[in-house]
């Protein structure tokens, strides 16, 4: 009796040290990782032991070890489903925090670069490259632009304007439309914001000719000091009921004809986006403004300017009528 006694004993104080082993030591055990890291790919639908095999098989630590450690965590309910992804574990990294990304869901996240006053179709054929060449996004998910509203359920049918511009990350394969949701909703609370802080007199009349004003604005200059005195001669001349006069609204009423050069003949064809034959605004934005440009648009500060033109350093040269237009031309344009 007492031999039975002492060997109980002995099997609960065993079970004690592998209970105390597995959820105290081999979870604070040095996961076993290349100076460079290791990378881990979780498909979706994954099941704990697959991704276990895969740390075993990169040497992370011992497939028995892991095994331990997953279902301890799930017995005492500190394990959460293991999230699909991509994932780079550098060392040092216990295997406790192997689990605790892998389940958390912190993924390698790549930064994705969209700059102002990119247009729709450029943003597609960016999505196409970094798919191609880095594997961003599912293939399957990079549509034209003319399935993007459908498939953001977005209240507009046409998304030119309405992504914002800015550095996202998203994780490797993910969805190219988990990005363009991230973008409209990010345009639509500037977009928001800017409209609430317009000025009392604006001409402008809902926030999407806010946004249509802004894109031109966008594209008419890179130096961001020069917007809003752009803006102001562009306001000025909605208001009097002159013709915005804008080539960049030209050129994104040609589309895949602009060549690089805009012609005489380009300025007198009409088009729905030709504001030297049509008075107001185009009917759509044709770029994505940024912050800066949607400011310019709903509050530029009082000018009387009605014109200006490029300096060619970047910044422009602002006149209020014609005739210094016509001498600014001459000295930044024909060099006279």
């Amino acid at each position: 009796m007492r031999k039975l006694a002492a060997l109980f004993f002995l099997a609960v104080v065993a079970a004690i040290v592998v209970f105390l082993g597995a959820t105290q030591w081999l979870p604070q055990r040095q996961a076993v990782l290349p100076e460079a890291g290791a990378t881990i790919n979780v498909p979706r639908g994954a099941s704990v032991n697959r991704v276990v095999s895969e740390l075993a098989r990169q040497g992370i630590a011992a497939e028995w070890q892991l095994q331990v450690v997953s279902r301890t965590r799930a017995l005492l309910g500190e394990a959460s489903p293991i999230r699909a992804g991509q994932y780079l574990f550098a060392p040092p990294k216990t295997i406790a925090e192997i689990f605790d990304a892998l389940e958390s869901g912190a993924a390698i996240q790549l930064p994705f670069t969209v700059v102002e006053g990119t247009t729709q179709r450029a943003l597609f054929e960016q999505l196409k490259k970094a798919t191609q060449e880095q594997r961003m996004f599912r293939s399957d998910s990079v549509t034209p632009p003319e399935a993007w509203s459908r498939a953001l359920q977005a209240d507009v049918a046409n998304l030119e304007g309405f992504l914002f511009p800015d550095t996202y990350l998203v994780a490797p394969e993910s969805s190219a439309n988990l990005l363009l949701g991230a973008m409209h909703r990010r345009m639509k609370q500037e977009l928001a914001t800017a409209w609430e802080q317009r000025a009392p007199d604006t001409p402008l009349r809902t926030p999407y000719e806010a946004l249509i004003l802004a894109s031109i604005i966008e594209k008419e200059t890179g130096k961001e000091a020069d917007r809003p005195l752009v803006g102001s001669v562009f306001i000025n001349r909605l208001r009097i009921g002159m013709r915005l006069q804008t080539d960049p609204t030209v050129i994104y009423g040609l589309g895949e004809k602009f060549d690089g050069n805009l012609r005489k003949i380009d300025l007198q064809t009409d088009t729905p986006y030709n504001s030297y034959t049509r008075d107001g605004l185009p009917p759509t934005p044709i770029a994505f403004p940024g912050k800066a440009s949607l400011r310019a648009a709903v509050n530029p500060p009082k000018s009387d300017f009605l014109y200006f033109v490029a300096r060619g350093d970047g910044s422009s040269e602002f006149s209020r009528n014609l005739a210094e237009h016509n001498r600014a031309v001459a000295k930044y344009q024909l060099g006279r």
